[in-house]
């Protein structure tokens, strides 16, 4: 390679051996003068370098040439015949003047604003100290007539006292006049000093800006490679399907995305058109969209075909589109992602109301813990339950979509499963869902879940706060706990992946039983399983019954504890970990449905979330068109669509502020504005204000009146 600041050369055969030179491409100044490094990097180059600008480049026959830098580097290369030697002779004259050029601009290189500048303040330090400067002349003149009046006065007959006084007032006049010109002399010599150095103080400034312009491109540079290795990997290691067990939804091979590296990344704010080729040929029975001329409420009253009981077990795949999420990251580094408007090619297919209610995908381990006589046995179902909820996001690294304010999402499952649920985006910023789930089997589960997220450089922490209740209805027994972070790692470069961490407490408020659940956060340099979860069950009075094992994403043991005569609490736990005949398996994760990598990695219950269904309130999640557009492969209308929903929601905030101002100003009475399903209230258990369903939404389900409902799509 030849580089205007550095140029390193690594032989084929070796380092320093002699081996094959292969010609550069046919623009070779070019390419050449593309690698040119500056002085900051040269100095961190490795060992071997050697300075282009002072190189010396001779020729010694009529394929080999030597390059040195006139001490102890030199590298004799050849080319395969005289006329590639010639032309990579001439391309590294080329970048060799060009860096003699760089580096004799190097010193003197400042934009003509930063010129302006720079003159400006300089000419304002001139006026100043020419101003100081008469303000001297003015002070020497005056002191002088001053001082010779004064000693016209020494002359005169007067009271030796008088004499003395005029003696000091004197040397006072004549120490002022020595101070004033000392402090002239000073401002002289500050101008000289910001004259020679400010152009030093200007390349400075220019070698920073220019530092972290370099430094962005690169990191782009290293996505762009790291994505083409994956794909690159991706291809060469899977198995092409045979043409009889082809999956009906995969799109063919000349679908995939096969663009070179310069038209894998797009800018955050470019709407990305999907080709038709990439998308499923729309049929009049495939869900995944009719013709485009067709209005999307047609489209939905078509989909809405699909009864409760046949749950569909596919969605359209997903395209296979790269784009750099680094180019839209690196502008949010500290801030709340909430308010960063997201193009949908980051998003998966649902809302986060719908990710809500996949916590009830387990909802067995509820059943199963209404029907346990022993509370402490409840709590390690209730303990299962609440790690479970995780399991679902090992490898769902996209987004969700946002909520409009007063969208909701409810799940009917009471004929098939004994539960229906019901979420409500009952706040927009900070944005906050409530939701409230209903199950035959005696429990109700209810939580209000504010999501807060910070974006760290590296990785993504996305905070849910508010607090889960369980209440079960025959005992009575009332469990409370709250959420722990989720990081996304690798955001700038590398491929995605989730981490939980952090602690739960779940406290039984009436028994006064409780379990701490730890998930250890992943380390390189651990050696315990990934993604482990420990925990403890108590009674009131500390003691440990039973110890909890496992991993979120897979499953979660229990063990119970028995303590022998003279064990402490320690020893038992390690007596329960070892007593395998204790073991009891409170929950497994269900296998992914095939093909899951190719839609989203969504569970079967998820596949589910979307689904159309008939009698649906208006502000349901599964009519938002911007995600019904997005998990039909048309992400460009998705993106257009997404706009529109927005910009609708801040006239409806702006309407609603204006009308609160004038209330204020007339003195008139306002209402905020009010979930529909769901009214704040203080919880008696925990003291806290939260948002708690007061009901009427299955009586108006069952009676179509939705004439409440806000239109918000």
């Amino acid at each position: 390679g030849a580089g205007a600041g550095t140029l390193l050369i690594a032989l084929s055969a070796g380092w320093g051996m002699p081996g094959p030179l292969h010609a550069p491409p046919k623009s070779c100044p070019d390419w050449a003068t593309e690698h040119l490094l500056s002085k900051a990097e040269m100095r961190h180059t490795c060992r071997g370098t050697i300075n282009l600008a002072t190189a010396n480049i001779t020729v010694e026959d009529s394929c080999n040439f030597i390059i040195s830098n006139g001490g102890a580097q030199t590298y004799h290369l050849k080319a395969s015949s005289e006329v590639e030697r010639q032309r990579w002779v001439t391309a590294l004259e080329l970048a060799k003047a060009k860096a003699v050029k760089m580096l004799e601009e190097s010193g003197t290189s400042v934009s003509q604003t930063d010129k302006t500048e720079l003159q400006n303040t300089l000419r304002t330090l001139s006026s100043k100290v020419e101003d100081l400067s008469t303000c001297n002349d003015l002070i020497a003149k005056h002191g002088t007539a001053l001082q010779r009046s004064l000693s016209e006065l020494e002359t005169l007959r007067l009271p030796a006292e008088s004499t003395e006084k005029i003696k000091q007032v004197n040397e006072r006049a004549t120490l002022f006049r020595i101070t004033s010109n000392a402090m002239i002399n000073a401002c002289r010599d500050f101008l000289m000093l910001a004259q020679t150095h400010s152009k030093k103080w200007q390349k400075s400034l220019q070698h920073e800006r220019d530092q972290r312009i370099r430094l962005e491109e690169t990191l782009e540079q290293l996505a762009k490679q790291h994505n083409h290795l994956e794909r690159a990997f991706r291809g060469a290691t899977v198995l092409p399907a045979s043409a009889g067990g082809a999956d009906p939804c995969c799109p063919a091979k000349g679908d995939l995305s096969d663009e070179d590296d310069d038209n894998e990344f797009f800018d955050a704010p470019e709407i990305i058109t999907m080709p038709e080729s990439m998308g499923h040929k729309r049929t009049g029975s495939n869900i995944s969209g009719t013709s485009s001329d067709i209005s999307l409420d047609e489209q939905y009253k078509h989909q809405v075909e699909d009864t409760k009981k046949e749950k569909r077990t596919r969605i359209p795949y997903k395209p296979n589109y790269s784009l750099n999420l680094w180019s839209i990251m690196k502008n949010c580094i500290g801030k709340e992602l909430s308010k960063i408007p997201m193009p949908v090619n980051f998003n998966e297919p649902l809302s986060m109301l719908q990710r809500l209610t996949e916590d009830l995908e387990y909802h067995e381990l509820l059943d199963r813990a209404a029907k346990c006589e022993s509370s402490l046995e409840q709590l390690c179902y209730v303990a299962a339950f609440t790690v479970s909820s995780y399991s679902t996001t090992v490898f769902r690294t996209s987004k969700p979509f946002n909520p409009l304010l007063g969208e909701t999402f409810e799940l009917d499952r009471l004929e098939e499963n004994g539960y229906r649920s019901l979420c409500e985006q009952v706040s927009h910023h900070p944005p906050a869902a409530a939701h409230h789930a209903d199950s035959k089997h005696g429990w109700t589960l209810r939580q209000e879940i504010k999501i807060t997220s910070k974006f760290r450089g590296k990785y993504l922490s996305i905070m849910p706060l508010g607090t889960i209740h369980c209440v079960f209805h025959s005992s009575g027994n009332h469990y409370t706990w709250k959420k722990v972070t989720t990081t996304v790692h690798n955001i700038i470069v590398g491929k995605l992946w989730i981490d939980q961490s952090g602690e739960i407490e779940i406290v039984n408020h009436k028994t006064g039983d409780k379990c701490n659940l730890k998930f250890v956060p992943y380390s390189y340099f651990s050696r315990d399983v990934a993604r482990k979860v420990t925990g403890e069950v108590t009674d009131p009075t500390g003691k440990v019954h039973f110890v909890l094992l496992g991993t979120w994403d897979e499953k979660m043991d229990c063990y119970k504890v028995t303590l022998g005569p003279g064990d402490n609490g320690a020893e038992g736990r390690q007596r329960a970990h070892e007593a395998e005949d204790s073991r009891v398996l409170l929950w497994k994760r269900n296998p992914l449905p095939k093909y899951a990598e190719n839609m989203y990695y969504f569970s079967e219950l998820a596949l589910t979330l979307n689904a159309p269904e008939s009698g649906t309130a208006p502000p349901d999640s599964r009519r938002r068109p911007d995600q019904r557009l997005m998990e039909n492969g048309r992400w460009d209308e998705a993106n257009a669509e997404k706009q529109r929903l927005e910009e609708k929601q801040r006239l409806s905030r702006k309407r609603r502020e204006a009308e609160a101002a004038r209330a204020t100003e007339d003195g008139t009475p306002y209402d905020p504005y009010k979930p529909l399903w769901f009214e704040r209230k203080k919880d008696p258990v925990t003291q806290e204000l939260a948002h708690v369903y007061k009901g009427g939404y299955w009586e108006s389900k069952e009676k179509q009146d939705w004439t409440l409902c806000p239109d918000i799509f």
